[in-house]
């Protein structure tokens, strides 16, 4: 089959597109903001928590711009393989095209 990776695609970006991905990471969004707005202890350590993970992200960015430029081919090799397999397991599981509640 022909793999539906485009140009502007990557391989993350079509498994975060699948229903069953989606759904379950919509939940878990729900449970965590309904925590968060429960308990407001939780909530600030949350807040610092996130706080972390977005100016650590920021800095490893930075940090890996030279290196990802230099593997950018490699890169594109590797995400079309990927989803060439994901094509496949799309093909063989259809499962992964439903909502976990169904």
């Amino acid at each position: 089959p022909v793999s539906i990776c485009h140009v502007q695609e990557n391989v993350l970006q079509r498994v975060l597109q699948l229903p069953v991905v989606s759904s379950t990471c919509e939940t878990l969004q729900r449970k965590y903001s309904s925590t968060k707005e429960s308990h407001p202890l939780m909530a600030s350590v949350c807040e610092v928590y996130e706080r972390g993970v977005q100016g650590a992200g920021a800095l490893a960015m930075w940090g890996m711009e030279p290196v990802v430029r230099r593997l950018e081919p490699q890169f594109a090799v590797a995400n079309n393989l990927a989803c060439r397999g994901l094509d496949h397991l799309e093909e063989k599981i259809p499962a992964l095209q439903y909502p976990v509640d169904k």
